[in-house]
């Protein structure tokens, strides 16, 4: 953040989970100008490479029985915004029909129902 740079692609997965617990984790991006992308798994790489595209909004979503024990949170740093507010569970993160770039990303797994780890208000802004 602060560096006006863009993220073009994000590639995401779980580790260290506790061995009863098995599942994963998936993801889709908003592209410029193509749209929503469809869901990568576990470390697959989700967005453009090599096309100059920004990413403008993320859902992220637990898989498997992970989506029982835990809870995913995840903010994005939005140009001209700054930090949004978190997003959980499937929800989007960032803006649309602003033609603004994710600058970072934060996600942290939180145990299920447990307190959000900061503000949850306004984690995606939309055009009016």
């Amino acid at each position: 953040s602060g560096e006006s740079k863009r993220l073009e692609a994000i590639a995401i997965k779980t580790s260290n989970s506790p061995e009863n617990v098995k599942g994963g984790i998936r993801y889709k991006t908003h592209v410029q100008d193509y749209g929503w992308r469809d869901w990568s798994y576990n470390g697959e790489a989700n967005g453009t490479s090599g096309e100059s595209k920004r990413l403008e909004a993320i859902s992220i979503e637990l898989t498997g029985n992970m989506v029982y024990g835990y809870d995913v949170y995840y903010r994005v740093h939005a140009q001209d915004y700054g930090w949004l507010g978190w997003a959980k569970n499937g929800e989007y993160a960032g803006t649309a029909g602003l033609s603004k770039r994710l600058e970072g990303i934060q996600i942290v797994l939180v145990k299920k129902n447990s307190l959000a780890p900061g503000d949850t208000t306004t984690p995606y802004i939309t055009a009016q």
